[in-house]
C-alpha cells in the first residue's frame, strides 16, 4: 500500500453515531445480512478499521486480515460468505489471493477494492474470479449495496420462464450435466464443478432456459442487476471462465454465442 493511495470516506470512530445512509433501493430490505461472515483483506488501518466497524453495525460478522497468505488460509477455512479484497497487500498481490482461493474451491462473493481503476485491471480482476470491482476512493453506501446484491444473488434460484425453448426441461433432465439451484452445486457426471457466485448465477440462468437464447441485457439485469456500474465486458469474461471450466470438467454442454444478441446453453461438449 503506497502512501499516495486514496482512502474511502471513513466511518466515524465513535460507534454510537449512526452508520452511512443506505442507498435508496430495494436491496436494503430484500436480504438479511445479520450473521453473514465477511473477511476484509486490507493492510491499511485507516481503511480497514472504519470499514470493519461499519460492516459490523450493518449486522455482518467481520474478520479483518492484513496479509495475503493469512487471507487465503482464513477464506478457504470455511464459513465465509463474502470477501472484500484489497490488491496492494504487503506479502502478495491481491489478484493472486483471488486466484488461489478460487482454485481451492471458495465459491462465495469477492469484491476487489483497489486504487487500480483502469479497464485492463478490472478485466484481469474479474478474470481471476472476482465478482465485483470497486475503485478507491469509494462511497461506503455503494459498497454496502454491492455486498447486499451479491448476497441476494447467491440466495436466489432462477426459475425457468414461460418462453423457454420447447423440450428444454426434458433435455436437461436427460443430461448428465446438472445445475442444482437449491444446493448451488453443478455436476458433470460424477464430477462437481467449482464456480464463483457470478459464474453459478450466470450458468443457472442459461440452464433454466437450456436451448433458448438469453439476451445480454437480461443476463446483466438478472446476474449483475440494474445497479451494476461497470462495463458489460464482465459478462464476456465470466462466460469465458465458464466455458473453460465446463470443458475441463468434460461437461456435455456448451455455451453458444449469438453475436450482438446473447448466449445459449446447448447440449453437446464444446468440441462436439
Amino acid at each position: 500500500m503506497t502512501p499516495s493511495t486514496p482512502t474511502p470516506p471513513s466511518a466515524p470512530d465513535d460507534d454510537t453515531r449512526p452508520g452511512p445512509t443506505p442507498i435508496d433501493d430495494d436491496d436494503a430490505d430484500s436480504i438479511d445480512v445479520v450473521g453473514r461472515q465477511i473477511v476484509v483483506v486490507e493492510d491499511d488501518d485507516g481503511i480497514a478499521l472504519p470499514l470493519a466497524r461499519t460492516l459490523a453495525r450493518e449486522g455482518y460478522e467481520v474478520d479483518r486480515v492484513g496479509e495475503g497468505g493469512a487471507a487465503i488460509e482464513r477464506i478457504t477455512g470455511g464459513d465465509v460468505d463474502l470477501v472484500v479484497l484489497d490488491l496492494g497487500l504487503p506479502d502478495m498481490d491481491g489478484l493472486d489471493v483471488c486466484r488461489r482461493v478460487r482454485e481451492q474451491g471458495y465459491t462465495g462473493g469477492i469484491v476487489i477494492l483497489t486504487a487500480r481503476d483502469g479497464e485492463l485491471d478490472r478485466v484481469v480482476g474479474l478474470d481471476v474470479g472476482a465478482d465485483d470491482y470497486i475503485a478507491k476512493p469509494f462511497a461506503l453506501a455503494e459498497l454496502l449495496a454491492r455486498l447486499r446484491a451479491l448476497l441476494r444473488r447467491s440466495m436466489q434460484a432462477p426459475v425457468a420462464s414461460d418462453d423457454a425453448a420447447p423440450g428444454a426441461s426434458d433435455a436437461a433432465a436427460a443430461s448428465s450435466f446438472v445445475v442444482d439451484t437449491d444446493a448451488r452445486r453443478v455436476h458433470a457426471g460424477d464430477r462437481e464443478i467449482q464456480l464463483s457466485t457470478k459464474e453459478f448465477d450466470l450458468l443457472a440462468q442459461l440452464d433454466a432456459q437450456r436451448g433458448a437464447v438469453v439476451t445480454r441485457e437480461r443476463l446483466m439485469d438478472e446476474v449483475w442487476d440494474e445497479n451494476w456500474f461497470g462495463s458489460t465486458k464482465t459478462l464476456d469474461v465470466t462466460v469465458a471462465r465458464l466455458r473453460q471450466k465446463l470443458e475441463e470438467a468434460g461437461a456435455e454442454v456448451r455455451i453458444t454465442t449469438l453475436r450482438g444478441v446473447g448466449f445459449r446453453l446447448d447440449e453437446g461438449a464444446e468440441d462436439a
